[in-house]
């Protein structure tokens, strides 16, 4: 019996050498594929290594000021002290002094001595050739080096420029803080007023939610009075109605909450992931209301940052003319210089050649005798002071008619936190009457949906007064520059 075997279709014939170049190709891939996943692996984990970092950073930040609860509990002293440690604003105007107090210390530096060394090295391919009358004679020789090292010291003695420049930083040190305190108190005016909007928001949301579990109670009780006969149809769909109403209501109040909550956190500068607390209420600032102090129309502005900024921008340009005058006076410099030189050198032995050493000083003096562009400057500075002047005026008046209306609202506020405080106390006791009436059978359900929409407005309006006083006493602390939260 044959036994056959099976026979490829197609065959090859392998050299020993064809081989071994196919085994090192293939040691080659996979040392490839291996070096190319090792720093795709590399880029992953440096890529989780920064998102960690990233998450640990936030997630810090958030414990640093939550409780054990996980609520980040706020009153409005620590409100504004998270916003001015977190606010970019600000971190953007203390950088900014940072830069001119750099600038202050170059100002000075112009002072210094500078301090130069040079060198060069010549090969001279073809020297220059001068003929005159006749003859001919060579500047230097071919194929040759010409080594020379020198330093030099330069000492400004005298640049009253440079004088002049020097106290303009100073003042520009002084704008700078004095914006970087501006932005800081416009940073506490704009989180007092979110703070209080906040409160507001949540105030009328417990309001609304006060009236309506107390609608809710009246259509339960309205409901079982039906059910057995003591109340008519009518009475039950008039709780009801008044409970959907209150719902709504509720449920916008809410909705404004949050959104009050998110606006108060984007000025504290955190993220919103984080849970705000606020342990206040509106009626706690009752005690606070006054009528505001009238002081000078030109005093009470002395602290105002965006006057101040008159005031240091007027020195700032007081100063300039000063430099634009400086630019006429003479300049005095001492220059001392020193070198090595060796001539013609036909090798590249550069530390054999013979150098030979020379120094010399020079007393530098300018006198600038005409320049157009002086002339200029000084009409341009004049303008300059002058413009600002009458801004400075305009603006004056403007504050102080914005100081003028906040004070007007805060008394006409007073006079109303006074009347509605009596107004909720009123609604409250109505309500009480119109309930027992209803429940003695001599009033309607009318009534007890019209006290308990009496007492809600009251309340709302109470709360209304009371903000509207303490957003105008923030602003009107804003315009006067007064520094109550600032650190």
């Amino acid at each position: 019996m044959l036994h056959c075997q099976p026979r490829p279709l197609i065959t090859f014939s392998t050299h020993p050498s064809t081989v071994r170049y196919d085994a090192l190709l293939t040691r080659q891939k996979n040392k490839n594929f291996k070096h190319q996943t090792f720093n795709i692996m590399k880029f992953k984990y440096f890529f989780l290594g920064i998102i960690n970092a990233i998450a640990v950073f936030n997630a810090s930040a958030q414990t640093r000021y939550s409780s054990n609860d996980g609520m980040l509990h706020v009153d409005l002293k620590k409100a504004i002290d998270i916003a001015l440690d977190e606010n970019p604003t600000v971190r953007v105007a203390e950088k900014e002094v940072e830069l001119k107090v750099i600038a202050d210390k170059e100002a000075w530096q112009a002072l210094l001595p500078e301090i130069a060394v040079t060198g060069t090295l010549q090969h001279t391919l073809l020297a220059a050739e001068m003929k005159l009358g006749g003859n001919s004679f060579k500047m230097g020789k071919d194929n040759t080096n010409t080594v020379n090292v020198g330093a030099s010291l330069n000492i400004p003695l005298f640049a009253p420029a440079v004088y002049q420049n020097m106290k303009l930083t100073k003042e520009d040190i002084k704008l700078a803080q004095e914006k970087c305190r501006g932005s800081k108190l416009e940073l506490i005016n704009q989180v007092t007023k979110a703070y209080y909007q906040a409160l507001l928001a949540q105030d009328s949301y417990l309001v609304m939610k006060q009236s309506y579990e107390t609608s809710k109670l009246n259509y339960d009780i309205v409901s079982e009075r039906e059910r057995v006969g003591k109340t008519s149809e009518y009475d039950k769909l008039s709780a009801e109605v008044q409970m959907r109403a209150m719902n709504s209501s509720m449920v916008a109040a809410e909705n404004g909450q949050n959104l009050a909550m998110l606006q108060l956190k984007v000025l504290m500068g955190v993220t919103a992931n984080i849970r705000l607390a606020i342990d206040d209420e509106l009626e706690n600032y009752e005690p606070q209301i006054v009528i505001p102090q009238i002081l000078d129309q030109e005093r009470q502005l002395i602290d105002n940052s965006v006057m101040r900024q008159f005031e240091l921008n007027r020195n700032l340009l007081e100063r300039s003319y000063k430099i634009a005058k400086a630019s006429f006076l003479p300049t005095v410099s001492f220059t001392l210089a020193g070198q090595y030189q060796s001539l013609y050198n036909d090798n590249w032995e550069l530390w054999n050649y013979d150098y030979v050493p020379s120094a010399s000083f020079t007393i530098n003096v300018s006198v600038p005798i005409y320049r157009a562009s002086n002339w200029t400057r000084l009409k341009t500075v004049k303008l300059q002071m002058a413009e600002l002047e009458d801004n400075r005026t305009n603006t004056l008046r403007n504050l102080n008619m914005a100081a003028d209306s906040y004070r007007t609202n805060m008394m006409s506020s007073l006079a109303q936190v006074n009347s509605n405080s009596i107004a909720v106390a009123q609604a409250e006791k109505a309500l009480s009457i119109s309930n027992k009436r209803y429940e003695v059978g001599r009033g309607t359900i009318l009534e007890v949906n019209q006290s308990q929409t009496a007492l809600t407005q009251a309340q709302l309006t109470y709360n209304q007064s009371i903000y509207d006083y303490l957003i105008n006493k923030s602003d009107f602390d804003y315009t006067l520059g007064k520094e109550t939260y600032l650190k």
